[in-house]
């Protein structure tokens, strides 16, 4: 399955097409959804860019994109894939947490799509896309949707598998480097570490999955739940 453990990298990227922002498999775009807003002429900081296609959509739209993925191949993707475009990016190899390059409040607008699943430290994340961004202005990342979490998306009858509460990681995909374990993040924790860092979270979506958007990458565990949590937080500030 393409999308199950997704970071757009990779083969699940190759099958997306921009200029549209994915946020997850079958669900809206942001195109519809419209949670960054206008990016034009805006410096956007992408969280795990995977093959590019969001990274091209926003910059197609005329946003000033910083991307940065730990996953080397990744970037080779985005940029041929930038190249092919038209575009220009900026792109940085390294982990989502060292953001030492950007300056403080500096930044308008933050995306990551399902990347953050795979950090060890989430509160040194959030504690870092805090300081880049300008007061007021949005991050805007998408997740597993921790109930997705519970069951095999590959079981024709999907039955809960694991409890709610435990924390070991979830293996997606045998490829190592490209698809790591997903870590299982609560909601409750979510919440507690994005305000630790200073934000408030001002939208919270759910969204149902449709096959036909879905593609290879449905599973039928979408019919019973939510594949993906999109969230929008806000840097809190005077």
């Amino acid at each position: 399955m393409a999308w199950t453990r997704f970071s757009l990298g990779g083969p699940a990227g190759a099958q997306l097409q921009p200029p549209a922002v994915h946020y997850g498999p079958g669900i809206p775009t942001e195109d519809e959804l419209r949670l960054l807003g206008h990016v034009a002429g805006r410096r956007v900081l992408e969280l795990g860019c995977g093959a590019g296609v969001n990274t091209v959509a926003m910059a197609t739209a005329g946003a000033r994109v910083i991307a940065v993925d730990d996953v080397e191949a990744n970037l080779d993707d985005a940029r041929e894939r930038a190249a092919k475009a038209g575009v220009k990016v900026e792109t940085h190899h390294g982990s989502l947490a060292d953001l030492a390059f950007v300056r403080a409040d500096t930044i308008d607008a933050a995306l990551s799509t399902y990347a953050l699943a795979t950090v060890d430290d989430l509160d040194r994340v959030f504690r870092q896309v805090h300081r880049v961004l300008r007061s007021e202005r949005p991050f805007v990342f998408s997740l597993p949707h921790p109930a997705f979490l519970l069951v095999d998306p590959t079981d024709p009858e999907p039955v809960v598998r694991r409890p709610w509460w435990d924390p070991e990681p979830v293996p997606w995909s045998h490829d190592p480097v490209r698809d790591r374990p997903d870590r299982v993040i609560t909601l409750s924790s979510l919440f507690a570490s994005l305000g630790r860092a200073g934000f408030g979270v001002d939208a919270l979506l759910e969204p149902q999955a449709e096959r036909s958007a879905a593609g290879d990458a449905w599973s039928e565990a979408m019919r019973w739940l939510p594949p993906t949590l999109i969230v929008r937080a806000r840097k809190l500030g005077v």
